[in-house]
């Protein structure tokens, strides 16, 4: 199963991403900032588009988000 998500670039030493994290969005872009489902505040800065992510990841350098993946769950048990 798959659900839409937005990266987080997590850089490592010379500016090179070290590590993905997905989030849930919350809305749309809105300024080139994406809001996120685990901050009422934060959110991901000119984000790149949106695309599907399994939610369980097996790439090397890529998590998600604890509490984004929680939600993710709660609104599928309110689905069903």
């Amino acid at each position: 199963m798959a659900t839409l998500a937005t990266p987080e670039r997590i850089l490592g030493d010379g500016g090179q991403t070290e590590m993905l994290v997905w989030h849930k969005p919350a809305g749309r872009v809105v300024e080139e900032f994406q809001a996120i489902a685990c901050s009422d505040s934060d959110g991901i800065v000119f984000p790149p588009p949106k695309r599907e992510v399994p939610l369980r990841l097996n790439k090397p350098g890529e998590s998600w988000c604890p509490d984004c993946l929680t939600a993710i769950r709660a609104d599928r048990t309110i689905e069903q």
